[in-house]
């Protein structure tokens, strides 16, 4: 397979052709902030904590790097005023929608960020879609996805579905940064309970991982 040479923050990398600026920076040990990544799955550019500078060409972009391709002779900065105020809103942002996410508080850190600056409306769940992204392209059961769009935008369990595949499973439990979905996960147990048709479900559910 071919590779790629680029620059970044002044160092030469090296890194296989189709890989992103992330894939680039994090090989070479450069970090790079963001919450709504994970190797193993397709690269989503939700959260923008990844934003970085690109110059190609003689002409400089802001870009998400989790999925902009690294490309020959780019040059990168992922450090600047501009960035670090980027980095720094968006995180002030997300903690006002998760003020306890240790994840996001270790980002605010380094970024000077004012967890008070925005008021607080704690859903506790900063929509990164990992989990609905797991369980989509590694567990091929959609059983946690997006509801409506917007301010009124949601994740959410199906039911019907949680009952029967999410006992013996919960692998994106770990990947959520804000510990929201273990929340979210208890609220479906307790719609299976108020529910006659789905508490056959989870009786047939339970039975069968017996």
């Amino acid at each position: 397979m071919s590779e790629i040479r680029l620059k970044i923050d002044g160092k030469e990398v090296t890194v296989e052709a189709g890989k992103t600026i992330l894939d680039a920076a994090r090989k070479a040990g450069i970090d790079i902030p963001t919450v709504c990544h994970h190797e193993k799955l397709e690269s989503f550019g939700g959260c923008r904590l990844c934003t970085v500078e690109a110059e190609s060409g003689g002409r400089t972009n802001l870009v998400a790097a989790c999925i902009y391709p690294a490309a020959n002779d780019l040059v990168v900065w992922t450090r600047s005023p501009q960035i670090d105020k980027i980095r720094k809103v968006l995180t002030e942002q997300l903690l006002a929608y998760a003020p306890e996410s240790e994840v996001l508080k270790a980002i605010a850190e380094d970024y000077h960020a004012d967890k008070d600056r925005f008021p607080k409306e704690p859903s506790f769940c900063i929509l990164c879609g990992l989990c609905v992204r797991y369980c989509a392209e590694v567990k091929k059961k959609n059983v946690v996805g997006f509801l409506d769009r917007g301010p009124c935008r949601e994740i959410n369990f199906i039911p019907e579905l949680a009952a029967v595949e999410c006992w013996d499973c919960k692998e994106c439990f770990p990947l959520c940064p804000t510990s929201a979905l273990q929340a979210a996960f208890v609220l479906t147990e307790a719609l299976i309970s108020l529910s006659p048709s789905l508490q056959k479900i989870d009786t047939r559910a339970k039975t069968a991982s017996a």
